[in-house]
Order: C-alpha cells, then structure tokens, then sequence
C-alpha cells in the first residue's frame, strides 16, 4: 500500500468517526435514559439487589421511591464485591470515588426498573443523600458526591436535578468509600 492510500485510509477512518460522533451528539438530546447510559459504555445490572441488613432495597409511597443506600457494589458478582474500597482521601482518590458514585447510580437504576419496568418513567431524581468515607481532614465531600449528580443530570437531563446532603462518615458497611440513596418521582 502506497502513502497516499495510506493516509486516504486514516483520512476515511477519522472522517467516519467524526460522522459517528456527530450523529451522537445530535440523537443524545432525544436518547432514553438507557440509551444514554449504553452510548457511555455502562451498564445497568441486571438481577435483584440483595439487602445488607434488615431492610428492603425500595419502598414505593404514591409517586416517590425511596432506595436504600447503594454501595459500589458489582450485584452480578456471587459475594456482592466492592468495585473500591477504603477511605477517600487515602486509599482512594476523588476521581475513583466519583466512579464509585456512578456505580452506585447504576444499582439504583436497577432497582427502579424492577419496579416501573424503565427509565423512561422517572418523572424526576427528587434528592440524593451522598455519604463519603473519609478521615477528620477531608473536606471535597461535595465534589465526591459531584459524580453521582453530574451522572444523574447527563442521563435524565433537566429530570435529573436534584436536592442533595453530601457529608463524610468515619466508617461505611464493607469498608465503602461512598453510599447514596435516592428519592425519585416515578
């Protein structure tokens, strides 16, 4: 293959991507909560959450549902492992924390589409309460919790802001750096 074929290859490959992703910034408006959250290559776990303690993971009163505390917890695996542990601040950094918070979304999602079948029926995320595991010096509780927030708005859009408590905690059950619960409108 010549140069010119070479680079007339790269020039269609890069031209095809920038297509793509046009088209996906165009469609992201009008995607589905799912469709979003697949276009960011995540996914939604699929199976019931199991409870940690003598509670039930939601409880639906009219239009609200009330989830439990979500750990960043992989539902799919057979022991409920934690994708982190430890304390934000010294084992764990910011950025892994806000992952830890996305993940915790994703469970809650879970849940809820146990409930309502889709997202596309969550009329609004009402309030998160983000619980940070951190030491006496910590003080970014707020840009922890930012990872779960900015999730929420990227995928429900305007229904996805939200009040929000963001407080850090000696301790968390399993040695979690973050646990959220949610109040959602369905």
């Amino acid at each position: 293959m010549t140069y010119l074929q070479q680079k007339s290859k790269i020039l269609k490959r890069l031209l095809n991507a920038k297509v793509n992703l046009l088209i996906l910034i165009m469609e992201y408006p009008n995607m589905t909560p799912e469709k979003k959250i697949e276009s960011l290559n995540l996914v939604i776990p699929i199976g019931k959450p199991k409870a940690l303690g003598s509670y039930v993971p939601i409880v639906n009163v009219n239009d609200l549902v009330f989830i439990s505390g979500q750990l960043p917890i992989d539902v799919n695996s057979p022991s409920n492992d934690l994708k982190f542990r430890g304390k934000v601040g010294k084992q764990i950094t910011i950025e892994d924390a806000q992952l830890a918070c996305k993940i915790c979304c994703l469970n809650a999602f879970s849940i809820v589409k146990g409930l309502i079948g889709d997202l596309d029926k969550v009329k609004r995320i009402v309030k998160i309460t983000g619980y940070v595991n951190c030491d006496d010096a910590f003080t970014d509780h707020p840009k922890v919790i930012n990872g779960a927030s900015d999730f929420l708005i990227e995928v429900f859009g305007d229904l996805g802001r939200h009040s929000r408590v963001a407080v850090g905690v000696n301790s968390l059950p399993l040695n979690s750096p973050v646990e959220i619960d949610f109040i959602i409108q369905i």
